[in-house]
């Protein structure tokens, strides 16, 4: 059993690290919205999808994490970046407003059936072998991992448009997503809790809420992961915004983008040695990254970036261990649904971070807008140093 135990975790760990990869590097992302105003979208059209898009992850969120618990988070895993790359397809063969919004409905639904269901299954895997201690590092080498798909896929997406055009970054996105499902196949599945209690998919629905609304930990953990995870992953895509007021020529933007990228990634990889700071020490971290974020977006200097960078590694860190905090702390048969309401919050929260940006940024600058919007974690980190 102990050479089995050795075993299992590297298969399972490689297998999810080129799962998050897989579904990472679509070649479609980098260049979408140009295929959007090449098809004659407007941007209130094209804003219209964002929210399609959007309002699907958050009504599906919940009742999938559910149906993972119920049945099987592997089927979800797979079905994901199937219908992710239909939609994928859709867009590439038949470029219109209805194919857009359709294709981002399934993407939505593909997101919805991943997230949860992911975190549960590497979880409660390791914690099969005797592993549940390496949870947060796995999963932060595998954000790390996704972050590095990301940034391959813009590499390579200019190279594959110029010879082929939308058409080949859409077949090579859909191919990529029919492998990602493949790889889904090869994982092996434990039943859950629930499956192995035969209990049907509203008890557990029901007990998933039930214990993200009266279990203290588990609330308070949901509440830190969607609360660090929320407004850094929203103030990402506004990061070209505050490199043009810092004076970046429009030609260095991709490499300003490339710095924060890789502080986010260190954060990951430093999941596990994070995971095993004492509380205040955490929240302490919080802070400093509060800090560091509005510094260097207040600076208006390009050298800003790297506090910003800092940041995001430091934000980056907090959502792994919130996760694992959060995983630890599940005791019922639904982790997948506890997980999942997290992943609501998470998009609730960063809708609203949109709103806010898009309020305070007509009468703001971009780096004073940033650095108001750094003072949650200022209150989460007091937050945590009280308890």
């Amino acid at each position: 059993m102990i050479p089995s135990l050795r075993r299992a975790p590297g298969r399972l760990v490689g297998t999810l690290y080129v799962y998050v990869f897989l579904g990472e590097f679509i070649l479609l992302y980098p260049v979408y919205t140009l295929l959007f105003t090449n098809a004659g979208l407007t941007v209130a059209e094209t804003s219209s999808l964002f929210i399609i898009w959007a309002v699907t992850g958050m009504v599906l969120e919940v009742p999938s994490g559910a149906w993972a618990d119920a049945v099987s988070r592997r089927l979800l895993l797979c079905l994901g970046p199937l219908l992710a790359g239909a939609g994928f397809a859709l867009w590439t063969l038949f470029p219109s407003y209805w194919a857009f919004a359709l294709g981002f409905v399934l993407w939505g639904v593909e997101g919805a059936l991943v997230s949860g269901a992911f975190e549960a299954y590497a979880y409660e895997e390791l914690e099969h072998a005797g592993q549940a201690d390496r949870y947060a590092t796995v999963i932060g080498r595998t954000n790390s991992v996704g972050l590095v798909a990301d940034a391959t896929a813009i590499a390579l997406a200019t190279p594959v448009f110029a010879a082929g055009g939308y058409l080949a970054v859409g077949v090579a996105s859909v191919v990529v997503c029919l492998l990602c499902s493949a790889t889904a196949l090869t994982l092996r599945e434990h039943p859950s809790p629930a499956r192995e209690r035969e209990e049907g998919y509203l008890n557990v629905l029901r007990a998933g809420l039930a214990e993200a609304r009266t279990n203290r930990p588990v609330r308070h953990a949901v509440l830190l992961l969607a609360g660090v995870t929320a407004v850094w992953g929203a103030l990402e895509e506004y990061i070209p915004y505050l490199g043009f007021e810092a004076g970046v020529p429009e030609g260095a933007i991709p490499l300003v983008i490339l710095v924060v990228w890789i502080g986010a990634t260190a954060g990951g990889l430093l999941s596990g040695p994070g995971g095993r700071l004492p509380v205040r020490a955490f929240a302490l971290a919080v802070a400093l990254g509060a800090v560091a974020l509005a510094g260097g977006a207040l600076s208006r200097h390009p050298a800003g970036f790297l506090l910003i960078a800092a940041a995001f590694c430091v934000f980056q860190l907090a959502g792994v261990v919130a996760d694992a905090r959060l995983q630890n702390s599940i005791t019922g048969p639904a982790r997948a649904t506890v997980t999942s309401v997290a992943g609501l919050g998470t998009n609730l929260i960063t809708v609203l971070v949109y709103l806010a940006y898009g309020g305070l940024s007509g009468m703001l600058p971009h780096g004073v807008t940033f650095a108001v919007l750094a003072l949650p974690y200022l209150l989460i980190a007091a937050w945590l140093a009280k308890r």
